[in-house]
């Protein structure tokens, strides 16, 4: 995921590639010091004639974090917060185990349905206390990152990406401050066949990374020639473009009619280059594990606060008909519920 966030240094029409981050600690800082204009506006900076951009703009500031206890987390999350300019947006993306909670009728979604867990040891020893003993009614567990915890930080544009198997309980976050706020959630369960296959990386963030890799990682692809794979990016790219075309189209058909409504934070984000490449590539996920045979139930696909349309967006048939042309493209298609052959 670091890398996804890094420009190439050579001008290039994606400016999102690298690799996934092994096991992939919590980060992360990303101030946007300027809204970027969507692909093909024409008059808007970096628009160009042939459909080329060129990348103008400095990387985005991040930290690293490996594994940090609560107390480290905060304390970059602050600086990331306070270092943000005029006009900036904080990313955060974290990837960590669930840490549940046993209340049976919660009241405080942010702090009564658990949240991630944070390392124990360096806060335990900061502390001096013994981290025993801690499942008295009425407490909660100290060395967990809760929803709660990020409410502060919805003072200004905030786009949060949970990667765990406790990642739903964070579509509650409010927007109290009524700034933009994004949260894309992985699926909180992979089907028992691919069990193993979590042990190398995340499929959620493979799907943030590369999309093409994550199709041939859930359909069993191990080897494709490099022309073939250029040819199956094709379908990609082009699944990209209209996954913007309808995101444009939603936000017009509202303007002008009052319906195909898509939450305005989308809007302001889409306007940045990483992070309107994030949501198509979250968009992409959504409709390839949808249409997956083996991706059936509600808590093996993600989901995404504030919900994105559905029949307008994620369920539109020219989004399903190019991931199924891709599937035949790499003769997986039997993978794939029944629909339209692709070309």
């Amino acid at each position: 995921m670091l890398q996804t966030l890094e420009r190439e240094p050579t001008d290039s029409m994606h400016p999102m590639i690298g690799h996934p981050m092994a096991h992939g600690g919590p980060h992360d800082a990303s101030p946007a010091a300027s809204r970027m204009p969507p692909y093909g506006v024409p008059g808007s900076k970096g628009y160009v004639e042939n459909g080329d951009r060129r990348s103008m703009r400095d990387n985005p500031h991040k930290y690293l974090l490996y594994k940090p206890s609560l107390s480290q987390l905060m304390v970059f999350l602050s600086s990331g917060f306070k270092e943000l300019p005029p006009g900036g947006a904080l990313l955060l993306y974290m990837s960590a185990d669930g840490c549940f909670s046993t209340t049976k009728h919660p009241q405080d979604y942010g702090y009564e349905l658990g949240g991630l867990a944070t390392s124990v040891k360096r806060d335990a020893v900061d502390s001096g206390l013994s981290v025993r003993g801690k499942s008295s009614a009425g407490y909660k567990e100290p060395h967990c990152l809760y929803p709660g915890d990020l409410y502060p930080y919805t003072r200004r544009p905030l786009f949060i990406i949970i990667d765990s198997d406790n990642s739903f309980v964070f579509q509650h976050i409010p927007r109290y401050f009524g700034q933009p706020l994004v949260i894309l959630m992985s699926p909180q369960d992979v089907p028992a066949s691919y069990q193993d296959l979590q042990h190398h990386g995340s499929l959620f963030t493979l799907f943030l990374h590369s999309p093409m890799t994550a199709i041939c990682y859930i359909c069993n692809v191990g080897d494709v020639p490099i022309h073939h794979w250029e040819r199956c990016q094709n379908y990609v790219d082009r699944f990209v473009t209209e996954a913007s075309r309808l995101v444009t189209r939603c936000r017009m058909d509202e303007i002008e009619q009052g319906i195909g409504y898509i939450d305005s934070s989308y809007v302001q984000f889409f306007g940045d280059d990483f992070l309107r490449t994030l949501i198509l590539r979250f968009v992409f996920c959504d409709v390839a594990l949808r249409l997956h045979r083996g991706f059936r139930g509600r808590h093996q696909r993600p989901r995404c606060e504030p919900p994105l349309p559905g029949p307008e967006l994620l369920e539109h048939p020219s989004l399903a008909h190019i991931v199924l042309q891709l599937a035949t493209a790499l003769d997986v298609r039997g993978h794939f519920v029944e629909g339209p052959e692709g070309d």
